[in-house]
């Protein structure tokens, strides 16, 4: 075949005059590299997880700046209104707009999330790097203290931090990142401890290198996309976490808007006020498909064996 295309006198010389053209070789082998991101671009769970998060969070920053309405433990409309020109979603029954309430939900889902995946990350990937890299009984003790962690549920637990440290916005986010962590340190100590092993790594650490360069070198780029594709899914767990804990009058107090305590508040007059009710469970379950998605988008990504390259 290639003898052919080689050959002036081959059927298919004249057939691709552009390729003996100067620097066309080149443009063509620069052309393939560029349209693979593309490619992996257009994973669908990636395309609508990043899109349905992506709504939540712009609703949640606009939200931090302007609400049609304040607010507050009581409303100015009517009680138990349907929608209308004032109020586009109605008014449950303290009067309050529905839509404004949902709006600050959507900025109180993105704190915690955020805030929470981050403790997560932090006290996570510190405790499993430690485990994977230091001495024996570091890594025994670690381990014990996330398997103990990882025994009790998560909401279990975030009840217990909850209820010591009493309810509010800073408890929530402390106990759903420290209930995170276990996780996170668990994967991190795994995915680290392979790393470790690798022969450059074993290389690196022979011609001088450091622990901290052998972990920001090495471990912490190899370990990063499985990690990211955990932190996603825990991110929708911290937020189905908060709206549990809301529900259940641990989470944040007023003027804190929650979707959870919105479900509590509007459970008994769900044949009054039906979108009180059903609108903030319609958006927790968007934001976590969302991150859910999300991760497997990027999971697909990460993964060569996922992406369908050929």
């Amino acid at each position: 075949m290639t003898d052919q295309l080689d050959s002036p006198r081959g059927p298919l010389s004249t057939a691709a005059p552009s390729s003996d053209a100067p620097g066309s070789a080149p443009d063509a082998s620069a052309a393939a590299p560029r349209r693979a991101p593309a490619r992996r671009l257009r994973s669908p769970s990636f395309v609508v997880g990043a899109s349905m998060v992506a709504v939540v969070v712009l609703v949640g920053l606009v939200a931090f700046f302007w609400t049609p309405y304040t607010i507050g433990t009581r409303g100015t409309g009517e009680r138990l209104g349907g929608p209308s020109a004032d109020f586009w979603l109605g008014t449950d029954k303290l009067g309050r707009d529905v839509l404004s309430q949902l709006m600050a939900g959507a900025t109180n889902a993105v704190v915690v999330a955020v805030c929470s995946v981050a403790i997560a990350a932090v006290l996570g990937i510190t405790l499993g790097v430690l485990a994977a890299s230091t001495t024996r009984w570091v890594d025994v003790a670690v381990l014990n203290v996330v398997d103990l962690m990882i025994a009790f549920p998560t909401l279990l637990l975030a009840m217990l931090i909850v209820t010591v440290r009493g309810a509010s916005l800073s408890s929530v986010i402390a106990a759903i990142g420290i209930s995170g962590a276990a996780v996170i340190a668990r994967i991190t100590r795994i995915n680290a401890s392979r790393v470790l092993r690798e022969d450059y790594v074993v290389a690196a650490a022979a011609s001088g290198t450091g622990w901290w360069g052998t972990v920001r070198r090495h471990v912490l780029p190899n370990v990063a996309p499985t990690l990211l594709v955990q932190l996603m899914l825990l991110a929708g767990a911290a937020i189905l976490a908060e709206a549990s804990l809301s529900y259940l009058g641990l989470g944040p107090r007023p003027p804190y808007a929650s979707w959870g305590r919105m479900l509590n508040e509007a459970q008994a007059t769900i044949s009054a006020a039906p979108l009180a009710a059903i609108l903030p469970g319609l958006l927790i379950a968007w934001t976590v498909l969302g991150l859910n998605l999300l991760g497997d988008g990027i999971r697909e990504r990460s993964d060569p064996s996922l992406r369908g390259d050929r």
